[in-house]
């Protein structure tokens, strides 16, 4: 052992030579800026094309009303009618549902952006032996509507389905055309950069 001064009083301390201490320390990559703002646009550009597709797969029912195709700061997102998809106070999709969602599925599955799809329904109330309310209802809808992607081949681990009732509405339900808007399935595929310029790693020095 040999001694290392301490405080200001004169103390000293005792200290093994050689002892390792354990720390941690910060390792930062070189330069990540450049590369995250490199797949940031690289991603951008992805959700464009993917938007054109989505848009000429969906055109009937977007010149109907009945889905509407916006980008914004998550990613893209399709808002479609539940009356498209479903019979009303059903959960089963249609025929016709299940045609246009295998289209939508084909342009998903070779892509890697997390999907979140989401049930809404209007303010009016159910109570059925298998719905007990709307929270059941949208959840499942959304449900049914990952299982068909699962079954079209898109990997599951993007998926997510969360049902909201009638808790997020963009329309005012006072009005018919406001509860038609409001009862929706919407598909949000999500563009994420992840941070991984800094790793945390534990060293002895």
């Amino acid at each position: 052992f040999h001694t290392i001064p301490g405080n200001s009083v004169g103390a000293m301390t005792a200290v093994a030579p050689n002892t390792p201490m354990p720390v941690s320390l910060i390792e930062r990559k070189p330069s990540p800026g450049i590369k995250a703002d490199e797949k940031l646009q690289h991603n951008k550009e992805r959700l464009r094309n993917m938007a054109k597709e989505l848009a000429q797969v969906l055109a009937p029912l977007v010149r109907d009303g009945q889905v509407r195709i916006t980008e914004g700061a998550l990613g893209i997102t399709i808002d479609i009618n539940a009356n498209v998809l479903f019979a009303s106070g059903d959960a089963r999709l249609g025929i016709e549902a299940v045609r246009a969602l295998v289209a939508v599925a084909e342009i998903l599955s070779p892509t890697d952006f997390p999907i979140v799809i989401e049930g809404h329904t209007d303010n009016t109330p159910i109570s059925t032996a298998q719905f007990p309310s709307n929270w059941e209802l949208s959840g499942v809808r959304a449900s049914s509507v990952v299982r068909l992607f699962v079954d079209s081949g898109v990997d599951p681990r993007r998926l997510t389905a969360t049902g909201y009732a009638d808790q997020r509405p963009v329309a005012d339900n006072a009005l018919a055309e406001g509860k038609m808007r409001n009862r929706r399935v919407a598909i949000t595929i999500e563009s994420r950069v992840p941070d991984d310029s800094v790793k945390i790693r534990n060293v002895v020095e």
